[in-house]
């Protein structure tokens, strides 16, 4: 007799519905219940290997620059966790990292397990590094990040158009020398981040001037090094900086003031992620607020979209942001 619902529903004496209910990971089965129908599922021949078990969070490293020192991953890595057990699905996380002697070996167990679902969290990922996963026999989201061959699925903040929005509020205050802290690792999102503070100089008709673009470390310590070398030259600084995140922002902002600036009197600053540490700054840091658990559970959303009703549809969603306004930006428009 061909393994069927029925024949589990005759063993365990749960209804269709609850069996089903149960396979498909649905809310309102409770866990022994699940356990005891699955356990029953694999010993009639009925859950195969193509049926997926559980979902990978897989953080992505190439050096771990951005990924191993910043607050900001924690919230993002609770809202996959907080999902992935709202919708049934036990959770396993995986550090992939490109130094790492057993990289090969790693990433063909993942991309081969076809019980495994994936969530690939892609913040240090280049375009490069999605190539080996287009042969994944499991489904796949990219968190964080995108592939611009548009061969993924893909959860991630609406960059550009934040940092022109945050740019544009320098501009507001009557801020036209306006500089740009620059990550040295240069990420995707800090890319967009880039294109968005350029549109937002052009809309306004504002030069950009090259010495107002400034490279530092994504490390806060880094950061802090980084400008306090740069201040020894006694550089001619704009009046206001954006930063491609936090840690640079607040490394940045512990240099000026130990070289004498005054934030935001001489210098104003924009961070971008609105970490803990923004809001107990001195002065706080204004920033742009990152919904960072919402996007983790977006992401599990659109994965188990495509586990339970693949079309072969490929979507790339921007999660908007909300800009913060607190203590280290001038009002020069008065």
């Amino acid at each position: 007799m061909k393994p069927s619902i029925r024949k589990i529903s005759d063993i365990t004496g749960f209804s269709p519905a609850t069996i089903s209910n149960a396979l498909n990971h649905k809310k309102g089965v409770n866990k022994e219940t699940a356990e005891e129908i699955f356990k029953v599922a694999n010993e009639i021949g009925y859950v195969n290997e193509s049926k997926i078990l559980r979902i990978m969070l897989v953080i992505y490293k190439r050096n771990g620059s951005i990924i191993d020192n910043s607050p900001f991953f924690t919230n993002l890595l609770e809202g996959v966790e907080s999902e992935c057990r709202e919708s049934g699905y036990e959770m396993t996380i995986c550090n992939l990292d490109r130094r790492s002697d057993s990289y090969e070996t790693r990433l063909e167990e993942i991309l081969n397990d076809r019980s495994t679902a994936v969530i690939m969290l892609g913040t240090e990922a280049q375009d490069e590094d999605f190539e080996r996963f287009k042969d994944a026999k499991c489904p796949i989201v990219i968190l964080d990040s995108w592939s611009s061959s548009m061969d993924f699925n893909g959860v991630l903040i609406n960059n550009s158009d934040s940092a022109k929005n945050a740019v544009q509020y320098l501009i507001s205050k009557g801020h036209k020398e306006i500089g740009y802290l620059r990550g040295r690792f240069r990420i995707k999102a800090f890319s967009a981040r880039y294109n968005g503070y350029i549109r937002a100089l052009q809309k306004n008709n504002i030069r950009l001037r090259e010495q107002y673009i400034v490279t530092l470390g994504t490390t806060m310590d880094g950061a802090y090094r980084d400008m306090i070398e740069y201040l020894e030259n006694k550089p001619l600084l704009p009046t206001a900086f954006f930063a491609d995140n936090d840690m640079i922002a607040l490394g940045a902002m512990k240099a000026l003031i130990e070289k004498g600036y005054r934030v935001p009197e001489d210098v104003s600053l924009i961070g971008f992620d609105d970490l803990a540490s923004c809001e107990i700054s001195t002065p706080r840091l204004s920033t742009i607020k990152v919904f960072k658990q919402e996007m983790g559970q977006l992401a599990v959303r659109r994965l188990l979209d495509v586990i339970r009703n693949e079309t072969g549809i490929k979507t790339k969603t921007q999660v908007c942001t909300e800009f913060i306004e607190r203590d280290s930006v001038k009002d020069l428009s008065t």
